[in-house]
């Protein structure tokens, strides 16, 4: 095996274990801090275009180390720094969002918003 195929199975292994984090740990991380979040839509639009199988592969990939940031508890600006904590998870959301913004489609933003609706009525 060649250097350069060992170094793609490495990034495979880390986007794919970085994706399993995302879809273990973005909800439960939501729940947690909703009131606190206001791109909460786009977020979960974004989760929801990675779930699509339909996405490409490397919109998921942009998405996925966007909300990967969002649920690493390592932070450059602490999420509990009140008014300061999520800015840069938004800039880091928004920029990923802004590169690949025509595959988040309708369907992923209403699945957002069903969601939101589902939280805000339990």
């Amino acid at each position: 095996m060649s250097d350069q195929t060992a170094g793609q199975g490495a990034r495979g292994e880390r986007a794919g274990k970085q994706e399993r984090s995302v879809r273990a740990e973005l909800l439960p991380k939501l729940r947690r801090t909703l009131s606190r979040v206001p791109f909460a839509e786009d977020l979960l639009a974004a989760y929801y275009a990675v779930l699509d199988r339909n996405t490409p592969t490397a919109v998921r990939a942009t998405l996925v180390g966007a909300l990967a940031y969002f649920v690493v508890p390592v932070d450059v600006v602490p999420d509990l720094l009140l008014g300061l904590g999520f800015t840069d998870d938004a800039a880091i959301l928004f920029a990923a969002i802004r590169m690949v913004a025509g595959a988040i489609k309708e369907e992923h933003r209403e699945a957002a918003r069903r969601w939101l609706r589902q939280q805000a009525e339990s």
